[in-house]
């Protein structure tokens, strides 16, 4: 492999540092500084990448992403990309036409405030003559309609699974969404993916990712949920074969269903992809609760006009004998919790576990104050999702009015838990939201929509929701550099210093001396892994 130069840009080191110049050899960074000094020590025939005036950074790691998930409903009736009642309705039908042999409709991506009360009706896709399962963006609920229903058995006297909810018309007839644990009813019916369609989703994911800058991520879900297929043994062949060339680590899932008994299979799961170079399964995923548009996110207080304060999935007695005990095997614990009673049962369950295993709360959308000082006590990271901090329709009429004055101002609070020492990583959700970095980047310093987003053109899409939790731009960055590569335990990688790993983008402008409203036009011009191009625009 020879040398590479990059050149003419500057190369993000740090919040305050940046090089003229970098050189790669033999897959590390060999060299950082300026452009005489740097173009000397390379070797006669070396590679120059003239950056343009760009900039060069560290590879992207996402810190919370399902890519086969993503994979798969791309393949399928994928609804991400248009927003509405009757595109998504034109685009259903336009895939059962293309597709006639198919038993199921299924697929995914519509969003909850694309309906009245954030609620789809089965009536809507009854005009399909085959069973139909569409998982809603953020995979919280699935949108059925009366064939599915009935090919799962489903009535109005079929109660409600304890970690779900079927919603139903005012006669208790099943309405055609299904939220949390109760879409298994219906999802577990869909055909299943092969084990070369998972490959062949988690490759189309890899490649999407890497054309946004991304080299590495955590699968914040590897196990079977909501009617998914176990990727564990899709991530260790991919690696074996020499497929998976990004960096991974998988969180393998924790049954909410079950206890401690399971931890000595997470073992042997964690076991089975050892000696693999670009894939661990060292993490454990805990979802604790669910999302605050349909009532799960667990609250202290009860949600306004509706009451009720959420599900907690794991009784919180014993979650910190569980989290004790995985802590105690060497896993990683990284949390899914919306809700700020959520936060705290995850915080509390950290204490005495020891930082070393750098676990991590993902998602963090409501934090009661008082708890914003214990991550960095607790040191656990904040592994923030920061694309969701804007006004849009699902915050403003399926959010705000249900949680109140106080405790909406108590959403995403980035620049608290700054003032507070924490330590942040981050992340997209992807398929949930966008899967660029830049987006989010984008929000978390400006907590506007981004430009091109399906939310773009709502009334108060540009008006900053708590603009006083904004991030400067160096430290959005380094959360989805250094801060998520800290968290996979990669750490030769995420900063640009010599002896790391030459995982680097370079972007098509500098957005440090671009305007900040701006920040969402920046584009991915190219993707490196150790040194090995595997994008360019």
């Amino acid at each position: 492999m020879s040398d590479i130069l990059f050149r003419g840009g500057r190369a993000f080191l740090s919040a305050d540092a940046f090089a003229e110049a970098v050189l790669v050899r033999d897959g590390r960074i060999a060299a950082v500084g300026t452009e005489s000094d740097v173009a000397r020590r390379a070797a006669p025939g070396h590679e120059t990448v003239d950056l343009g005036g760009g900039l060069l950074t560290p590879g992207f790691t996402d810190s919370h992403v399902h890519p086969v998930q993503a994979g798969l409903e791309r393949a399928k009736c994928d609804l991400a990309e248009v927003y509405g009642l009757p595109e998504y309705l034109e685009r259903i039908g336009a895939y059962a036409r293309a597709n006639p042999g198919h038993e199921w409709i299924d697929g995914g991506g519509w969003d909850m405030a694309a309906f009245p009360g954030g609620l789809p009706h089965r009536s809507q896709l009854d005009f399909l003559d085959r069973p139909v399962y569409l998982i809603q963006r953020d995979h919280h609920a699935a949108w059925v309609n009366t064939r599915a229903l009935e090919r799962a058995g489903i009535t109005r006297d079929t109660p409600d699974p304890a970690d779900g909810r079927i919603e139903r018309d005012a006669d208790g007839t099943p309405s055609g969404v299904l939220h949390e644990g109760a879409m298994d009813l219906v999802g577990l019916l869909t055909p299943r993916p092969t084990a070369r369609d998972l490959t062949d989703a988690l490759l189309e994911a890899q490649a999407h990712l890497f054309s946004q800058g991304i080299t590495g991520w955590q699968d914040a879900i590897v196990g079977s949920y909501a009617g998914s297929d176990d990727q564990l043994p899709t991530y260790v062949a991919a690696a074996a074969s020499g497929k998976l060339m990004a960096r991974v680590v998988g969180a393998l899932w924790w049954d909410r269903t079950r206890g401690a008994e399971q931890i000595p299979e997470l073992v042997e799961r964690r076991a089975s992809a050892e000696g693999l170079e670009r894939f661990r399964a060292t993490s454990v995923k805990i979802m604790q609760d669910g999302i605050t548009e349909n009532f799960t996110a667990a609250v202290i207080e009860p949600y306004c006009r509706c009451g009720g304060t959420g599900l907690s999935y794991v009784e919180p007695a014993l979650l910190n004998g569980h989290v004790a005990e995985l802590d105690r095997h060497g896993f990683q614990v990284h949390f899914h919790a919306i809700g700020e009673r959520a936060v705290r049962e995850a915080l509390d369950s950290f204490t005495g576990t020891d930082p070393a295993n750098r676990h991590h709360i993902a998602h963090l959308q409501i934090i009661e104050p008082s708890d914003v000082p214990r991550f960095a006590a607790l040191g656990v990271t904040a592994n923030l999702q920061p694309l969701w901090a804007t006004h849009h329709a699902q915050m403003d009429e399926l959010t705000i009015p249900f949680l109140g004055d106080e405790r909406s101002s108590w959403q995403y609070p980035f620049a608290d838990l700054q003032r507070a020492g924490a330590r942040f990583c981050a992340g997209s959700d992807w398929p949930v939201s966008n899967a660029d970095p830049v987006q989010g980047m984008h929000v978390a310093v400006n907590r506007t929509e981004p430009g091109g987003s399906v939310h773009a053109d709502y009334p108060t899409a540009q008006t900053p929701f708590l603009p006083g939790q904004s991030l400067d731009l160096a430290t959005a960055l380094t959360a989805y550099t250094a801060g998520s590569a800290w968290i996979n335990h990669d750490d030769d990688a995420g900063t640009i210093i010599p002896g790391n790993r030459a995982d680097l983008v370079v972007l098509d402008r500098d957005p440090f001396t671009e305007p900040q409203a701006d920040i969402w036009r920046t584009e991915v011009a190219m993707t490196f892994v150790g040194g090995e191009q595997v994008y360019q625009r």
